[in-house]
């Protein structure tokens, strides 16, 4: 399904870095970054851009090969990988951030993935999510899981609970106005979740 996505004209979810992520920019980790889940390289270039040293990983090898290109029309350069969430290796204290934008996953795999997050992060180092919230059902925006998959969106409580023994620096269900490409757009409800691990 996110290679068919990938492979339509243009870019999906635009080309520019989503709004919450370029808001919290200067409170992350810099130094080593890894864009989960990063379809075709938006966040990824633009942070690449801002000086990180980025790796994206999707499972889609058409969304990575787009973030390729975008990167060198942008002028910079940013590692990939493609794999399965289920399964792939994100090291343990191997990155200075770690970003997940509207990366909607079913509950153990989301579970399981965040407590990953966790052990992968150096001291010191920041994680950001923005996800959609059970919330957006009442909304006329697009993007998110579908009603059918209500279970594979996010609460402010549970990333609390998943990221447990990190520093919440900031935890807010929200409504906003989103507007990144043809498949993430109108008011709908999110999640904004930034927080850093104990250490240096």
């Amino acid at each position: 399904m996110w290679d068919d996505r990938y492979s339509e004209p243009g870019f999906a979810y635009g080309t520019e870095p989503n709004d919450f992520l370029r808001e919290r920019v200067a409170d992350l980790k810099p130094g080593r970054c890894l864009c989960l889940a990063e379809g075709e390289g938006r966040n990824a270039v633009w942070l690449a851009q801002q000086g990180f040293d980025v790796t994206a990983m999707d499972q889609s090898a058409v969304g990575m090969e787009k973030a390729h290109e975008l990167a060198e029309s942008r002028s910079v350069s940013i590692a990939t990988q493609v794999g399965d969430l289920a399964d792939w290796d994100m090291g343990e204290g191997a990155w200075d951030t770690i970003v997940a934008i509207f990366m909607h996953l079913p509950p153990a795999l989301r579970a399981d993935v965040h407590a990953r997050i966790v052990r992968a992060l150096a001291p010191g180092g920041t994680v950001l999510v923005e996800a959609y919230t059970p919330d957006k059902y009442d909304h006329p925006g697009m993007g998110g899981p579908p009603p059918g998959q209500r279970d594979m969106t996010f609460t402010r409580s549970m990333l609390i609970e998943d990221f447990t023994g990190l520093d919440v620096v900031h935890a807010e269900e929200t409504v906003r106005d989103v507007s990144e490409g043809k498949y993430h757009h109108g008011r709908s409800a999110v999640v904004q979740f930034l927080a850093r691990k104990p250490g240096e």
